[in-house]
């Protein structure tokens, strides 16, 4: 089994949404075969708990033009890991720091990468942070 269309398309509009608002290291995995709670994961940073909660105002400004909310939020008072659980589709974007330190790709690992779309700009980012690990 893998990630929904939907799931792809909604992960999709989120990436796009995060990198408007200079997301670093965007990226999204199928989980769909080792988690049952998701489809997919996908995963942004920022240098700033400032610019971590204006990813996540973009993101939830983008994905409400498509009249989907998430069914829970959690983290954005501290603004250092914030989650944002639309059902198939979990979105977290960490302080850069955060990210480091839980690397969630390196858990993850085994689920394959999903094609965003985002161009070679953010394509490279994407390259280049899963070549470091």
């Amino acid at each position: 089994m893998t990630a929904t269309d939907s799931s792809i398309a909604t992960a999709r509009h989120a990436a796009h949404a995060a990198a408007e608002k200079l997301a670093d290291d965007i990226v999204a995995l199928d989980v769909s075969e080792r988690l049952a709670l998701a489809d997919v994961f996908l995963i942004a940073s920022a240098p700033s708990e400032r610019q971590v909660n204006a990813i996540v105002d973009g993101i939830e400004d983008e994905l409400s033009k498509f009249d989907l909310k998430p069914v829970r939020r959690e983290g954005r008072s501290g603004g250092r890991w914030v989650l944002l659980d639309y059902a198939d589709v979990v979105i977290h974007v960490q302080h850069e720091e955060d990210r480091v330190f839980y690397a969630l790709e390196r858990l993850w690992k085994d689920c394959p990468v999903v094609d965003l779309q985002l161009g070679d700009d953010a394509s490279a980012k994407a390259g280049a942070a899963s070549e470091t690990e």
